[in-house]
C-alpha cells in the first residue's frame, strides 16, 4: 500500500509536499521525494526549479493559499 501524499499550499510561498511522491521534470528526469517534505516552487524565479529555494521572499511574489476546486 503507498503511503499517502499530503500537498499544503502556502500564502505567498511553495507548495509543501510530504509522503513518498515521484517529480518528473519537462525532460523526463525523476526526483523520488522519499517520505521527506519537499518544497515547489510557484513563483517561477527559484534557481532549483522545479524546487523552492527562496526566491519568491525577495521576489515579492504573492498568491492566495485557498484551494478554488479540486477534480
Amino acid at each position: 500500500m503507498s503511503e499517502k501524499v499530503e500537498i499544503k499550499v502556502l500564502e505567498n510561498g511553495p507548495l509543501l509536499i510530504s509522503g513518498t511522491a515521484t517529480v518528473t521534470d519537462a525532460e523526463g528526469n525523476v526526483s523520488e521525494t522519499q517520505g521527506s517534505m519537499v518544497a515547489l516552487c510557484r513563483c517561477g524565479q527559484s534557481a532549483n526549479k522545479p524546487f523552492c529555494d527562496g526566491t519568491h521572499k525577495n521576489a515579492g511574489f504573492e498568491a492566495s493559499e485557498a484551494v478554488i476546486s479540486v477534480q
